[in-house]
């Protein structure tokens, strides 16, 4: 009963003219809507994706009016250059965008590229921002017809926010914290519109530190039903795979140095699946006002993550790795229910990658396609079980290292290089056939010189070894990629 009771339920810019010459208008008929739930550091820990411990009954409902794609990746497991990739359809390597410090704002970098908002406004859809999409909110703002900006953290017990507590579980209903806030945004929007079609994000920003929900979700769970994950690293793993996670240790609370002990590792898996429940409630409050309004029936629903995250497996926290993890990630498509061929309850196990976001949703509203690095996903929604690709593709960077990687989706094979001359310094193969945790590093092995020669064989075909330096500035003119 108590589970029921939960889930039941702007800054005017134009674009540029320099810009908008890179987009060609074209008329459709009745082009659909897109809504895009894009979320925060989740991994693909929900009910629909086989952990029932996992309350997430508002997601596990959209995926049964869609498809799932059990094998979808992030092109690096950072927020800032894994969400330009999905707004621009180009991998990390082609923007030059590794870092959320450094260079992590798009339109400083590649002033000239065409951006999906940007794209969809040019061809007379409302472009809506709520949340974090970006992840700077100046990101990209001249592009969208409404930008409502991402929030600060809240916290609700007195100390709290000076000492920037991990977690919270404060006794407060769901528009206290800033992912309750942000669905009254996409609702109050929703019952606003008018006529002219829609692109709209929302971005919700748990279940990203601090994990902070209110107690309601906390109660959901059974703080013993969480086991503590093994601390115990891949033999013969690279020493730069993993970080020293100080993104955790930024928070109060967080040991500086040394493991997380076993309460405290508990506690934390806790609040991050409190955290994962208060955002499937906030995604329930959303798509609860699309069925209202009446606009599901020609609405595509979207969701996806940013990238996957650790729980302390490895003695491990967060994500900035190439492991499966963290590059793995929930993605669940649902075309408008007016579409003839709609395919819903579906799991699809093909490889798919984030940069395929944006080529899917261009050809689903039939806008012009401008020139991306992502594959369509339109065919495979009308046939999920049809052939597809062979490989999908990740990097991260470590300083003048980068580790490029690939995976089959049973195995993974990962390349560690000097950025600039691209040589091999040290190689790692992984099965991932039962397991999103990596046990040993295989390369090497001669039992698996099969499986190690054909996914290095199809590294080398994305990451050439006679490439240029991965710091060598790449310009984006006139939407054409230049120096690949």
């Amino acid at each position: 009963m108590l589970i029921a009771a939960l889930f039941t339920g702007c800054t005017q810019s134009h674009i540029s003219s320099n810009q908008s010459t890179q987009v060609t208008k074209q008329q459709t008929k009745t082009p659909p809507n897109v809504l895009v739930f894009f979320i925060d550091d989740l991994r693909a820990d929900l009910g629909t994706y086989g952990h029932p411990g996992v309350i997430s009954p508002n997601i596990d409902k959209l995926a049964a009016e869609g498809v799932k794609f059990n094998h979808a990746y992030a092109q690096q497991a950072i927020c800032g250059p894994s969400r330009v990739s999905i707004m621009t359809g180009l991998r990390p390597e082609t923007t030059g965008l590794y870092t959320i410090f450094k260079n992590g704002r798009l339109r400083l970098n590649q002033p000239d590229v065409v951006s999906m908002p940007q794209l969809f406004k040019a061809n007379g859809y409302q472009t809506i921002s709520i949340g974090k999409v970006y992840h700077h909110v100046t990101d990209d703002q001249e592009s969208w017809t409404t930008h409502i900006k991402k929030l600060d953290n809240f916290y609700s017990i007195p100390g709290n926010k000076e000492k920037r507590f991990a977690y919270e579980a404060g006794d407060v209903d769901d528009n206290f914290y800033k992912d309750g806030k942000v669905a009254t945004d996409a609702i109050n929007t929703l019952k606003q519109l008018e006529d002219d079609p829609f692109l709209m994000f929302v971005g919700f920003s748990k279940p990203h530190l601090p994990f902070n929900a209110p107690k309601k979700y906390w109660d959901l769970y059974d703080r013993e039903q969480f086991a503590v994950p093994s601390r115990k690293k891949p033999n013969d793993m690279y020493r730069l795979a993993l970080t020293k996670w100080g993104e955790l240790r930024m928070y109060g609370g967080i040991p500086k140095e040394g493991d997380v002990d076993d309460e405290l590792t508990k506690t934390l898996i806790h609040a991050y699946y409190a955290t994962v429940s208060y955002m499937d409630a906030q995604v329930g409050r959303v798509m609860q006002a699309l069925e209202e309004t009446g606009l599901r029936e020609n609405t595509m629903v979207v969701f996806i993550s940013d990238h996957g995250y650790k729980l302390g497996e490895y003695g491990a926290w967060n994500k900035h790795t190439n492991m499966e993890l963290d590059t793995r990630v929930p993605m669940i498509i649902s075309r408008e229910l007016s579409y003839k061929n709609r395919q819903a309850g579906v799991t699809s196990n093909a490889l798919v990658e984030n940069v395929d976001i944006f080529s899917t949703i261009v050809e689903a509203t039939g806008l012009p396609m401008p020139k991306v690095e992502g594959k369509s996903l339109i065919p495979l929604l009308d046939n999920p079980h049809m052939p597809w690709k062979e490989a999908a593709y990740s990097l991260f960077t470590r300083g003048k290292t980068m580790g490029v990687t690939v995976t089959d989706g049973e195995w993974r094979y990962t390349e560690w290089r000097d950025a600039a001359t691209q040589q091999v310094k040290f190689t790692e193969l992984y099965d991932h056939v039962n397991s999103d945790v990596a046990k040993a590093n295989v390369s090497g092995h001669s039992q698996y010189r099969t499986i190690e020669h054909k996914l290095k064989t199809l590294l080398h075909a994305k990451f050439p070894l006679n490439a240029p330096s991965f710091y060598q500035k790449r310009q984006i003119k006139n939407n054409q990629l230049l120096n690949q």
